[in-house]
């Protein structure tokens, strides 16, 4: 490869100095040399460069400024294919004829001169100077591993987006059925405002019907002093709430043959007989009966290893050979009450005491056994079953077992209360005893039998015995009669008379007297108090006892 170019005009001479931009080589003129002064030969032929020694080089030519700067003119560059247009030489870096020119430019200088014989690429390429095609140097690798990252990177990115998209669904599901479950249960319990039948004009926001109970009543019969204490076990699964119904005796029932008592039905009609009527009057629904005689008491007590309980009286021991001697059961708080001591509370009803304050005593009792009572269904099964009792057929030992076990675990928790249910006088049960007990309690409806049926016998006590008032009035609500209070009188009377005031009513008050043990000869005609059919006033010959 020549790095001069002869051009033929007047013995000029140009050298390579690079390549443009499209590839092509470009050239500037050499500078001659001058030289030194020859003396003037006539025959000789002058000019510039002329070698007067026929040597064959040519000598420089000073380039000719023609204001005498000094400074040298820039020579154009040579174009050797009349192109016409000035190569950008300035713009560029001039390049080693070696090495080579822009990649971009030859390719492009390439393909526009592509198959033209013309042209001619005299660029020497080398091996190496490809080399970054063959071998990558460590920025490439650098540039894989960034990549590489920045991929991964956004793989974890959009995975926990996966993730946390997932965890609020499964969250938002789980609060769903959380709610779905709590709106379930208040709809089961009665208690959505504006949806349970609960709601009602006064106000109130809980109906007792739409509440589940599981309700049992239980007899204590006295074996050794006569007579029975009855109480409703309730178990209200809906409200979690355990509750205790005492029912005084007096509580009128309907029975077979009219008007009765609570006591007497028991006596009289059983254990089915009793429950049908309760059932009746109060609304309810009793699953079973359970007689649980005093003995068996006792030896429940004793099995559940003692109870515990707040007690109101001392209680005299029934075995006490003489008076005044310690009582078997001390008043005060926290008392420990062994089988017997349990017993002989639970019966226990002092001289001028209304029936309801041993009734209260039954109920003290009979919590504190449930507290003591095993929650374990299976444990209280066995204490039911170590009793060897022979149960009502109503009841097995397994569902009494269970029952008792439920209520035992309220009672432990505090869920569990005692309440007395109110009779009037004349055992019907009042507005209160439907609202507190009977309604809110039980959630029934009191439906106490019509009294117009039933002869409304007045009682006025002049026997000087203030307890001979309450005797009467249990012995007369057990015959089937309407009782109805008349008072004290100032002064005792001796005799005790019957009168009645329409010849209709003159049966009736004969039968007054039988019931009250009195003789018929006590029966008159006379004027009676009002509202009642038959008047009696009782004197000093009557006896209690007698009268049943």
């Amino acid at each position: 490869m020549n790095d001069r170019y002869d051009a033929g005009h007047g013995g000029d001479q140009y050298e390579l100095v690079g390549y443009d931009e499209y590839g092509r080589p470009v050239y500037r003129q050499v500078p001659q040399q001058p030289s030194p002064q020859q003396p003037y030969d006539p025959y000789t032929q002058q000019g510039y460069g002329y070698d007067p020694y026929a040597t064959g080089q040519q000598q420089p030519v000073p380039p000719y400024d023609p204001y005498g700067t000094g400074q040298q003119q820039p020579v154009p560059s040579y174009d050797p294919y009349g192109t016409g247009r000035q190569p950008r030489v300035a713009e560029q870096t001039a390049y080693i004829p070696q090495q080579a020119g822009p990649v971009e430019e030859a390719v492009r200088d390439d393909r526009d001169h592509r198959g033209d014989p013309a042209y001619q690429d005299d660029r020497d390429y080398r091996t190496e100077q490809f080399a970054f095609v063959e071998d990558p140097d460590g920025d490439s690798e650098d540039v894989i591993d960034w990549l590489k990252f920045t991929e991964n990177r956004t793989e974890r990115r959009e995975e926990a987006r996966r993730r946390a998209r997932s965890r609020l669904i499964a969250l938002v599901v789980v609060l769903a059925l959380a709610a779905t479950g709590g709106v379930g249960y208040l709809w089961y319990a009665g208690k959505l405002p504006g949806l349970s039948s609960s709601d009602d004009k006064t106000g109130g926001t809980t109906t007792a019907t739409a509440q589940k109970r599981d309700v049992i009543v239980v007899h204590l019969h006295d074996t050794k002093k006569g007579g029975t204490s009855t109480a409703l076990l309730v178990d209200n699964t809906t409200t979690q709430q355990g509750t205790t119904v005492l029912l005084p005796n007096a509580l009128a029932l309907t029975g077979d043959d009219g008007t009765t008592t609570l006591a007497k039905s028991v006596e009289d009609d059983g254990s089915s007989g009793t429950r049908e009527a309760l059932d009746t009057v109060l609304g309810t629904s009793i699953q079973g009966t359970w007689r649980l005689d005093t003995p068996y008491l006792q030896n429940l007590v004793d099995l559940v290893g003692n109870i515990e309980i707040d007690t109101n009286a001392d209680v005299p021991d029934p075995e006490a050979k003489k008076k005044g001697e310690a009582p078997l059961v001390s008043k005060g708080e926290s008392q420990t009450l062994s089988g017997k001591m349990a017993v002989a509370y639970a019966t226990y009803r002092a001289s001028g005491e209304a029936q309801n304050a041993q009734l209260e005593r039954f109920g003290q009792v009979m919590q504190g056994v449930l507290r003591k009572m095993s929650s374990d269904a299976q444990a209280a099964t066995t204490t039911v079953q170590t009793l060897a009792q022979i149960l009502d057929p109503s009841l097995t030992d397994k569902d009494l077992g269970t029952f008792l076990a439920g209520l035992s675990d309220l009672a432990k928790g505090g869920d569990y209360k005692t309440a007395m249910l109110p009779v009037q006088t004349d055992g019907t049960l009042s507005a209160q005893a439907s609202d507190s007990v009977v309604k809110d309690v039980l959630g029934g409806t009191a439906k106490s039998p019509d009294q117009d049926a039933a002869v409304r016998v007045s009682v006025r006590n002049a026997s000087g015995v203030k307890d001979n008032t309450e005797k009467a009035r249990v012995v007369l609500l057990n015959g089937g009669f309407t009782f109805l209070e008349a008072g004290t009188a100032g002064s005792a009377q001796a005799a005790s008379e019957i009168t009645y005031a329409d010849a209709a009513d003159k049966e009736n008050a004969t039968e007054v007297a039988k019931t009250l043990g009195l003789p018929e000869d006590a029966v008159v005609k006379g004027k009676v108090s009002a509202n009642a059919n038959v008047s009696v006033v009782l004197g000093q010959d009557y006896e209690p006892a007698s009268g049943g």
